[in-house]
């Protein structure tokens, strides 16, 4: 029974949530003349996020049915709904309230749904944290901040829908409209889940801290993702534009990604030339544009070249680095984050410069099948030398 149930509860769980997203983003793509840009209706922002929240559904759907004991699996499906509804509600009462008024039934109660469920997917990311990549908290001295973010999403399951109902004639009413026992329980809240998610964030840093082997490389999956979102975020706060908010949305689509491959352990061991590669380009590229915007510079405003000419130098001049940069780059990089390859491509150099002075055919074939050894860490060397006609 209970195999039974692994297979369908994901399968219908991810099911509705899409369908809720689904139709959250129909009704607001009807209504994308009628509802401000203010009230979250069809923009950019709010049409990438809503596509993205897919992922989470989905990913929880493969995580749960493949791996039903780990609790990481439900911990998505459950926010996946949580998102799905929240998306629908709002939607909704944008189209019921405002859009078309009167043209639908309950869309006040969707509005109150609105203002509430929101909480649901964070009390899912807040417990992610707290048990990735196991399922588990780390060892018992972390039940307590399991038991403090229980209670913390506890209260604001009673506290939200009763700070939600006061806002019932008024569902869209912006946080700084907000006062008297409404505005209290809404910053108490946030507060205190604010706290939660420190919480959690912390208990995951000291599991990455103290891991080793193969939760390690777990971990840095998830590391290696956040990493990305985190830039991103910071890019949003300069450059507030449609493509930062798609890049945004597209780093949560990586995160859960990662997150998936780390459950499931799927190419575990190519997180280390992942993340080796993604800082040399990154590097890389941040280098180039740096100089081919100081060479235009200084071409167009001391040597008082035509742009184009500057334009078309420095474009030269940056392609003739890229490649030595990379190099230059790759290796510094592998020495720290790939130290398996670096090792590796050390080897290897060092047995052909020794094979320039070798002569002895014996002495040759140890060294090629001790060098493979060292390298790759095979199961079995063996070396064939075919014979002289």
């Amino acid at each position: 029974m209970r195999a039974r149930t692994a297979r369908w509860v994901p399968r219908y769980a991810a099911a509705g949530s899409v369908a809720l997203i689904g139709g959250g983003l129909a009704l607001d793509y009807m209504d994308r003349h009628l509802v401000p840009a203010s009230l979250t209706g069809w923009t950019v922002s709010n049409v990438s996020a809503q596509v993205v929240n897919v992922a989470v559904p989905v990913t929880g759907y493969v995580l749960a049915s493949r791996r039903p004991q780990n609790r990481i699996g439900w911990l998505f499906l459950v926010a996946g709904l949580g998102l799905g509804l929240n998306g629908f509600a709002n939607a909704y009462a944008l189209h019921a309230l405002i859009a078309e008024h009167g043209s639908l039934p309950a869309g006040r109660a969707c509005g109150w749904l609105a203002n509430w469920t929101w909480v649901i997917p964070v009390a899912m990311l807040t417990f992610l944290l707290l048990l990735f990549p196991t399922g588990h908290v780390r060892s018992r001295r972390w039940r307590p901040a399991a038991w403090f973010a229980g209670g913390v999403f506890a209260l604001a399951a009673v506290w939200l829908p009763i700070a939600a109902a006061s806002l019932w004639m008024h569902p869209f009413t912006p946080p700084s409209g907000l006062h008297g026992l409404t505005a209290v329980l809404y910053r108490t809240t946030g507060f205190l889940i604010t706290a939660a998610l420190l919480v959690s964030v912390t208990a995951l840093v000291v599991r990455f801290a103290k891991s080793s082997g193969e939760e390690r490389l777990q971990l840095k999956w998830c590391a290696a993702a956040a990493l990305v979102l985190v830039a991103v975020f910071v890019t949003a706060i300069w450059l507030n534009s449609a493509a930062v908010n798609v890049l945004q949305s597209l780093a949560f689509v990586f995160l859960w990604t990662a997150i998936a491959i780390a459950v499931l352990k799927y190419r575990l061991y190519a997180i280390d030339r992942i993340i080796s590669r993604t800082l040399a380009y990154s590097i890389v590229t941040g280098l180039l544009v740096g100089v081919y915007a100081g060479l235009v510079l200084l071409a167009t405003q001391v040597f008082r070249f035509h742009a184009p000419v500057a334009v078309a130098t420095s474009t030269l001049a940056a392609a003739a680095l890229f490649n030595p940069l990379r190099r230059r780059v790759q290796l510094v990089l592998d020495r720290r984050f790939n130290r398996a390859r670096y090792n590796a491509d050390q080897t290897v150099a060092a047995f052909a410069a020794r094979l320039k002075d070798t002569v002895d055919l014996d002495s040759v074939r140890g060294d090629l099948a001790a060098v493979v050894d060292q390298a790759l860490e095979p199961a079995h060397v063996s070396v064939w030398i075919r014979p002289r006609a």
